[in-house]
């Protein structure tokens, strides 16, 4: 199966809604229809297979047309996160070799002014909107599952965006997976306001629904207020967001029930704790952890729908996809033992556009070296400790950031921290954490330091400590590390 056809099999079910936005009601026959006049239109510009069209839109139902169509044609569809500098945005438009970019005309007005980009521009004013309208019918050219169909960029937090080819089998196989593990039916509505440049969003809040025949409310942003509104008003059932969202969420004054809301999913991070628990007694709602990345379409593991959810955890790989632990030496460690998650399946990636080297250290034997650091428990639960490159070594002594961070985010006048190594004359490196203060609230350092020794090892409280308003983020709402070094 190719992504563009996952809604298909609904298309026939002509008052069957597919998607909801700014109160229009889009049915599945009406989505279908779109798809096909975009990928018309795409061919008639003379887009060929394997050509890399970038996508720069906010959620909006023109980005899953765009998308589809694109895919349809055989091209490879290369979202753009629209949070991004120009200057990065320049990179990756020149790095994907991208022959076409599809934009509004607000965002197209600003891509114009990058230099020296070697593209098409398509502007989805009321004039493009009437040529994609009138595109007559097309031959597409044979596209196999194997075939790439989407570039999608690393978030960079620790060095240069790498562009992550995703084939159609890869997609298809997570989407296929969520599905084994869940109990959604036809009448689920899902709430899209995760970012669809992002992985996470796109798979979880888009391609699922569409597999599934279900509907997706989209939301072009995210404003906590009016995320509360449309879960009230749409009859949402499903929701998928990232920490941040969570937290700015659960801030809110006013409590709300929503009778029609069944699950919370949370991707991106990590979410505190206290944040969950939190969120999950406001609102009466399960809010269920995960684990992914782009090289792997995204989901590699999740909590249990049903059964039993435990707090920190990321859950259990799902079906088709084997995780490994393992040491220095790539040997397999037992239970409780910290060492490097390997991933292996059908939703992997092919590798790194034009990375060679990096997708040779990548990807080995079959097995995804994900860089990340985590252990298992004894009932097989899989547990994230911090990324293998951000792993601080004091005095010869291993130090995760996240055991540092979870301990700061306990101290009552902390919201959030972010913990980096910074170089030492002796000790080769010491802790430094950035620290963002609840609202109106202010630290006192010989306080949070006595708090520290009661939890951590002396060697793992910071020598250093910045207090700031914000900290770096990437599309995720991850932070981002690289720019704090």
């Amino acid at each position: 199966m190719k992504i563009s056809e996952l809604h298909l099999k609904y298309a026939g079910e002509p008052h069957h809604t597919a998607i909801k936005y700014n109160q229009q009601s889009i049915t599945y026959g009406e989505l279908e229809n779109q798809v096909e006049h975009y990928a018309r239109f795409m061919a008639g510009l003379g887009l060929k297979p394997g050509d890399r069209v970038a996508i720069a839109l906010p959620n909006c139902p023109e980005f899953i047309y765009s998308y589809l169509g694109i895919t349809r044609t055989g091209g490879v569809a290369v979202p753009l996160n629209l949070l991004q500098s120009p200057r990065e945005l320049a990179f990756m438009l020149q790095d994907s070799g991208a022959r076409f970019l599809i934009s509004s005309e607000a965002i197209g007005r600003q891509f114009q002014q990058l230099p020296g980009l070697p593209l098409t521009p398509v502007i989805l004013d009321i004039a493009c909107r009437e040529q994609i309208s009138a595109a007559g019918p097309i031959t597409y050219p044979v596209t196999e599952p194997e075939t790439v169909c989407t570039f999608l960029y690393t978030s960079g937090t620790m060095g240069q965006p790498k562009a992550v080819m995703l084939t159609h089998a890869n997609l298809v196989a997570n989407v296929a997976a969520m599905d084994v593990v869940s109990d959604f039916c036809r009448d689920d509505n899902f709430l899209a306001v995760l970012p669809m440049f992002h992985s996470f969003g796109w798979a979880t809040s888009v391609l699922l629904p569409l597999y599934l025949g279900c509907s997706i409310t989209i939301l072009d942003r995210f404003m906590p207020k009016e995320v509360l509104q449309v879960l009230a008003e749409e009859k949402v059932t499903v929701f998928c967001g990232v920490p941040s969202m969570f937290s700015l969420m659960l801030k809110l004054r006013r409590t709300q029930a929503f009778p029609h809301l069944k699950y919370a999913f949370s991707g991106g991070d990590s979410i505190p704790p206290e944040h969950l628990r939190g969120f999950e007694k406001k609102y009466n709602i399960p809010v269920i952890e995960g684990y992914g990345l782009s090289e792997a379409s995204p989901l590699v593991s999740l909590n249990p729908i049903k059964g039993l959810r435990k707090v920190k955890s990321i859950g259990i790989p799902l079906p088709g996809v084997e995780v490994r632990i393992i040491n220095e030496e790539n040997r397999d460690l037992p239970p409780d033992e910290v060492g490097e998650l390997l991933v292996k399946g059908p939703n992997i990636m092919k590798g790194y556009y034009n990375r060679r080297e990096e997708t040779e250290t990548a990807l080995r034997d079959g097995w995804l070296y994900t860089g990340d650091l985590g252990y298992r428990d004894q009932e097989h639960y899989l547990y994230l400790v911090g990324r293998k490159k951000e792993l601080i070594i004091t005095a010869g002594l291993n130090v995760f950031p996240k055991e540092v961070e979870e301990a700061l985010e306990e101290f009552p006048a902390v919201a959030e921290a972010a913990v980096i190594g910074v170089p030492h004359p002796v000790k080769g490196e010491v802790i430094k954490a950035y620290i963002r203060p609840e609202e109106g609230q202010k630290p006192d350092r010989q306080e949070l330091l006595r708090f520290l020794r009661n939890r951590l090892a002396n060697y793992k409280i910071p020598e250093t400590f910045v207090f700031t308003g914000d900290l770096p983020r990437g599309a995720s709402g991850k932070v981002l590390k690289r720019l704090l070094k």
